[in-house]
């Protein structure tokens, strides 16, 4: 075997590999969900954190506020996007299959 051929294994090789990370990171459905989940988890944070936002008073309440000059950017749009909600089990349920 020359050295191009085995370059081109490896490359054939290396172009497989990328090809089905892109399909399994960007293009596969399941994508969405992780997404989807993702933002829960982060809105189900938010809410336990911050409660007090929506006038349950949470004895964390205290010690979360240190956390928000690290969320302030995020806080804003989950604010937005709880009080759109009607329900906070809302979204839930919500796949594409």
């Amino acid at each position: 075997m020359t050295i191009h051929e085995e370059f081109a294994r490896v490359r054939d090789s290396v172009e497989e590999w990328l090809h089905g990370l892109k399909h399994g990171m960007l293009e596969h459905p399941a994508f969405e969900q992780i997404e989807d989940e993702a933002h829960d988890l982060e809105d189900a944070f938010f809410f336990a954190c911050f409660a007090d936002a929506f006038g349950i008073p949470t004895p964390a309440s205290y010690y979360t506020a240190e956390l928000l000059p690290y969320l302030a950017e995020d806080f804003e749009a989950w604010e937005r996007r709880m009080w759109e909600r009607e329900s906070v089990l809302d979204w839930k349920g919500h796949f594409h299959f």
